[in-house]
């Protein structure tokens, strides 16, 4: 049976930071160790603020570029300029909105940047995405191994809007481990029909799942185990493998 545990009691994460020891003392600390097959699940934020991602807008100066696109969309364009920092392509500018392809590959509102939990003391200050979410979470993914013994696969996710459809989900921006897509083409059905067109979303289902117990506002649990769910690991494989190529996105 699938359980999303929640690990509670990890510090407000700081700027070098190692994620891996900090989720291995509150294991410790909560009296739970890490089981064979088990799964972690790590918002993007922590690892964010650990790698120092953090931005003060009193620094930033904007490009023409940003001065153009905050006056389409009535945005700061301090904040636009760091979008447009990670930003590959803009997909979509109108008021109150801004899409853009991230340089990861994803599609996402303001390429990931976040204000909120981010700094208490001021406004001024957002946070990035990590630099590599894959590279973050292969060191985690690695790092947890030489602590405890066990090399879960890791998650990092974030929030992300959809086509379509009222509301955030969690959705894995980088990961280590597991193979992020489950391919059952050619299974049989319950009638024995051979499955033509489906591949399982698997990650981004795990990531909205563990979302539910990590809360989007003063829950403060960022990082939760899934437990007691099949996987197929795959140590080669990367987030932007559940993307899908731009020769076959239809919805642009």
């Amino acid at each position: 049976m699938l359980t999303f545990i929640p690990i509670n009691g990890l510090p407000i994460v700081a700027p070098g930071h190692n994620i891996a020891a900090l989720i291995a003392a509150s294991l410790k600390d909560n009296g739970q160790s890490l089981l064979d097959g088990d799964i972690i699940i790590i918002a993007q934020k922590i690892v964010s603020k650990a790698e120092n991602r953090f931005v003060d807008l009193k620094t930033v100066t904007p490009s023409p570029r940003a001065l153009e696109l905050a006056a389409l969309t009535r945005k700061d364009p301090r904040q636009v300029e760091v979008i447009l920092w990670d930003t590959a392509e803009v997909i979509r500018a109108k008021p109150g909105v801004l899409i853009v392809q991230h340089r990861a590959g994803f599609i996402s509102a303001n390429a990931g940047l976040d204000h909120s939990n981010v700094a208490p003391e001021t406004d001024e200050i957002v946070l990035r995405l990590p630099a590599d979410s894959d590279a973050s979470a292969r060191r985690i993914h690695a790092g947890l191994e030489k602590i405890t013994g066990q090399k879960p696969p890791v998650l990092i996710v974030d929030s992300h809007g959809r086509p379509w459809r009222i509301g955030t989900t969690g959705v894995v921006i980088g990961l280590a481990g597991l193979k992020p897509v489950q391919d059952l083409r050619g299974h049989p059905d319950l009638f024995g029909n051979r499955l033509q067109h489906t591949e399982v979303a698997f990650a981004d289902q795990l990531a909205a799942g563990a979302s539910l117990v990590m809360g989007q506002a003063t829950e403060a649990c960022p990082v939760v185990i899934a437990r007691g769910i099949d996987y197929q690991p795959d140590e080669s494989a990367r987030a932007a493998d559940v993307l899908r190529a731009a020769e076959n996105d239809l919805f642009r």
